[in-house]
């Protein structure tokens, strides 16, 4: 039986099913970690930053599905935390954070570190909530712990230090996790969802991550209907591989047949998806969307129809009312666009005879041959987001992290650190930019501290690219974006991991395979391409303009040179 509060907090994770909990230390969390310590049960996993622990956690619950934990001491460290919860809840996944807080007897008096977290943290979680005394812990504990899993996203407890060390002798509970449920829709939804497909004869379907568990259901339904499928990023390591139907993405980072696909067709059926991007829909087209959330239902496009249920339950009610086509043009059309599509990508791909230059492409392409089946990917948001949506194969046991919805920089490494804690025999590869690796680099240090052996290979291309690319897009000149960077293999190796430089394109793959094999953390510090374009799907006209605008002030601005590697890098590949 607990004997404090805090004894009582650890009981019930335990019984909840937390293996580890990630965070830094702290004055106003010291009862909550001693009572970890004496416990036993659940690991602490030494995190340099609080961002970070968030990060780690909400990798382990993607990863898992289960319930996962971090924690911050008073002020700066439940501030610390905000950007990794943000992102946490975006993502959908189960995450409880425990915030510590100054003394309770200080609260309102502009104490010394003093903020007031139970507002802090609304716009990011489902619940949060402070616990004034130790008898109103158990209730909140509970309650937070439901809805972190119930609703998939983050819940708070805030707990002053005092409050934490207070007595406490009720006895922890059994604890069983609530199941997803069946959320089906109703059989009227279903028949006018299924007379909306019968009558169509061009359909597309758009994949998101809500295609979870629904890969076999998902790809009966385009085999009945002959349907190309374009998929999302967040869609990308549930229903890629294995699909005879598939055409890739569209969006920013996409092809130009998962593009095509979308604005040819004469009804687009959204699968678990909310994609952001409205200039990639199709227009005066009928479009269905099916969700779990009632607030994702035509929040993009106008719909003609919004179904509530699990894409997985939906589509085995759809099916059986589902005629089959006959004609297949369409579809065929579809997956022509997508080879030719593949086929100059993966062109750019191919390391270039007598060239000195190392392309982005070239190295994904190579990570994805390399690592092995069952590996789990990281990428930083920027131009390694691009490269990791065109070039990395997933295979239905490979799995892919990254922070696709709330769009934060210095991701990968947090979240590899979370997937590997959490899955300490697979490996795990971090495809990092410089910028993203840099802004946190200190989490760098938490592998050797942890002991886990994350892959990190680092893009030194000397710039954060992708808002290079955003700029001279839109007709500015890049400013702010070069990054002095230091050798980072030299560094790792400096620290005691291994660090490994590549400064050739015929170096690349035996370095990486050096990398892979070692049975420790390793780095690889690969000099990429700077100016390497990532080209979306279609450009228009406004496009082109702002780029010949910025062509036209790169030169005025004296950065003619710039305008040659561009066109070295580029144009003539």
């Amino acid at each position: 039986m607990a004997t404090i509060a805090a004894d009582y907090m650890v009981g019930a994770l335990v019984n909840a099913g937390v293996k580890r909990v990630f965070g830094v230390v702290g004055d106003s969390l010291n009862g909550f970690t001693d009572s970890l310590r004496r416990d036993g049960s659940i690991e602490w996993v030494h995190m340099r930053h609080e961002e970070s622990a968030a990060f780690a956690a909400g990798a382990e619950a993607h990863l898992t599905g289960q319930l996962a934990v971090c924690c911050g001491s008073c002020g700066p460290g439940n501030l610390h935390l905000i950007n990794g919860l943000f992102d946490c809840h975006r993502s959908g996944v189960p995450v409880l954070a425990i915030a510590a807080h100054i003394p309770s007897t200080e609260i309102g008096t502009d104490y010394f570190q003093a903020t007031h977290p139970e507002v802090l943290f609304k716009e990011c979680s489902h619940y949060v909530e402070l616990v004034s005394s130790p008898d109103q812990l158990p209730q909140i504990l509970g309650r937070a712990i439901r809805t972190a899993i119930a609703r998939k996203g983050v819940a708070v407890v805030v707990v002053p230090g005092n409050v934490a060390l207070g007595p406490l002798t009720k006895p922890v509970p059994n604890w069983s996790a609530p199941s997803a449920p069946v959320i089906r829709p109703s059989n009227d939804d279903v028949a006018e969802l299924a007379r909306l497909l019968n009558r169509s004869s061009r359909v597309t379907l758009l994949c998101g991550a809500g295609c979870k568990d629904s890969h076999a259901e998902v790809v009966e339904l385009a085999r009945k209907l002959q349907a190309p499928i374009v998929h999302s990023l967040r869609g990308k390591e549930y229903i890629e591989y294995d699909n005879p139907f598939d055409v890739g993405m569209t969006g920013l980072i996409g092809f130009a047949s998962g593009y095509s696909s979308m604005k040819s067709c004469d009804m687009l059926l959204m699968l678990g998806t909310d994609f952001p991007y409205r200039q990639f829909y199709p227009e005066k087209v009928t479009i269905a969307q099916v969700d779990t959330r009632a607030e994702a239902l035509g929040n993009r496009c106008p719909i003609e129809l919004g179904v509530l249920g699990t894409v997985k339950d939906t589509l085995n009610e759809l099916l059986p009312k589902i005629q089959e086509k006959a004609d297949s043009s369409f579809l065929n059309r579809a997956l022509d666009d997508y080879r030719k599509a593949r086929e100059s990508l993966d062109a750019l791909a191919e390391p270039e005879a007598g060239s000195s230059t190392i392309h982005p492409q070239y190295v994904t392409r190579l990570i994805s041959e390399l690592a092995d089946d069952d590996a789990i990917f990281s990428c930083d948001v920027g131009t390694p987001v691009a490269w990791t949506a065109r070039y990395l194969k997933m295979n239905g046991k490979r799995r892919l992290v990254g922070s696709f919805n709330h769009g934060s920089m210095a991701n990968s490494l947090l979240h590899s650190i979370g997937a590997q804690a959490a899955f300490r025999d697979r490996q795990v590869i971090s495809m990092s930019g410089d910028g993203g690796f840099s802004m946190m680099m200190g989490e760098f240090l938490t592998l050797i501290q942890t002991g886990l052996p994350v892959k990190v290979v680092v893009l030194n291309n000397g710039t954060l690219g992708f808002v290079e690319m955003e700029m001279k897009a839109s007709g500015f000149v890049d400013t702010g974006c070069d990054l002095k960077n230091p050798n980072f293999a030299a560094m790792a190796n400096a620290i005691g991991i291994k660090g490994v430089r590549v400064e050739h394109p015929a170096e690349l793959e035996g370095a990486l395979r050096e990398a892979f094999a070692h049975p420790g953390p390793a780095l690889v510090d690969v000099v990429s391409a700077r100016q390497e374009l990532v080209m979306p799907p279609a450009t228009t006209a406004d496009q082109t303009y702002h780029f010949g605008l910025f062509m036209l002030r790169a030169v005025i601005d004296g950065r003619g040179q710039q305008l040659i590697d561009l066109a070295k890098v580029n144009l003539f590949r």
